[in-house]
């Protein structure tokens, strides 16, 4: 555990693609905070999402990577949304221990019609539906899922939301997502994704702290509660308030100088980052093992010039087969 300007000053910055997990001890506070660079650009660029898209599967995937490096055992973290709007489905996951990956699907014809109707806030492009965060542990236990609505808030509070009522956990999040430009080695101009965001949690040691008046958590909890917010937590969550969003994705700024800014008056602690990578699950023999699962009409309706291809929807890595070899028992 180090001291953050010990590590400012001996150990340097954790950089791009590291989440950096922290602790305030004077305001019950722990969280995690990324900067996201090369991996978001890979994920996003693959696919050449119009902006709009890009814009919220980038803010998915940096909830994604903040909720799944915490956790403690071996599986897969989900993020999903399924909606009416224009963006109808976003999806990323991280397997761990360092995996993460995203992708949307989207009506190109919807999109246009909102963009030009002056409504391309992420909120319109999502629309209504439903958004789910799924712990899968692998075959021996059962996934967790927890559900909350897509009311037309941001991302950020509706996964705020989420946290305060389905987790009883009082939550803050920010998220932000930027589009750089600069130059390549040839001295080109080119177009950079980045994204950053930080997730801080109020886990005092006195349970009964954690009740704030808005926690909608138990069956008879009106959240009207006679006594006033924690002052720590109002404390933390106004700090948390105070970051601008370019300061989420300037490479200047990084994880350790944002988290410094925040906290330094009251103390904070950094733990070792942990990287994540754009890794895809997928494999030949996975995609085939569904394949076996098609009946030989279906077989047959995939089968064109005399194959069938199968591209995976997040790396778009082809797999290509014979027949003959989805249709082998």
């Amino acid at each position: 555990m180090q001291d953050l300007e010990q590590q400012l000053g001996e150990l340097g910055f954790a950089g791009d693609d590291m989440v950096v997990p922290f602790q305030v001890d004077a305001l019950d506070v722990r969280g995690r905070t990324v900067q996201l660079g090369p991996l978001l650009d890979a994920i996003l660029s693959r696919h050449d999402y119009p902006e709009p898209v890009a814009r919220l599967l980038a803010e998915i995937v940096v909830l994604t990577a903040l909720i799944g490096t915490s956790l403690k055992f071996e599986g897969k973290f989900t993020v999903q949304t399924k909606s009416d709007g224009p963006v109808d489905l976003l999806v990323a996951d991280f397997s761990t221990p360092d995996a993460l990956r995203g992708y949307a699907r989207f009506s190109e014809e919807a999109l246009k019609t909102a963009v030009d109707a002056g409504k391309a806030a992420p909120e319109d492009l999502l629309g209504r539906g439903v958004l789910a965060f799924t712990i899968d542990q692998g075959s021996f236990m059962q996934p967790y899922q927890g559900i909350v609505e897509l009311d037309g808030s941001s991302l950020e509070q509706i996964a705020m939301g989420y946290f305060r009522q389905s987790e009883q956990i009082p939550t803050a999040v920010r998220l932000g997502v930027a589009k750089l430009l600069d130059r390549d080695d040839n001295g080109q101009p080119r177009e950079r994704w980045r994204a950053g965001g930080l997730v801080a949690q109020f886990l005092p040691e006195e349970a009964g702290r954690m009740r704030q008046p808005d926690l909608h958590g138990g069956d008879g909890d009106d959240g009207t509660l006679s006594h006033s917010p924690d002052d720590a937590w109002t404390e933390a969550q106004a700090l948390v308030e105070t970051i601008d969003l370019d300061e989420m994705t300037d490479p200047e700024v990084g994880a350790e100088r944002l988290l410094y800014r925040l906290f330094h008056e009251r103390g904070v602690t950094v733990y070792p980052a942990q990287g994540v990578y754009d890794r895809c699950s997928c494999s030949r023999e996975r995609i085939l093992g569904v394949l076996k699962g098609f009946t030989a009409e279906e077989v047959d309706d995939s089968v064109e010039d005399g194959k069938i291809t199968v591209t995976c929807e997040f790396c778009s890595t082809p797999y290509v087969y014979t027949p003959d070899e989805v249709r082998e028992d």
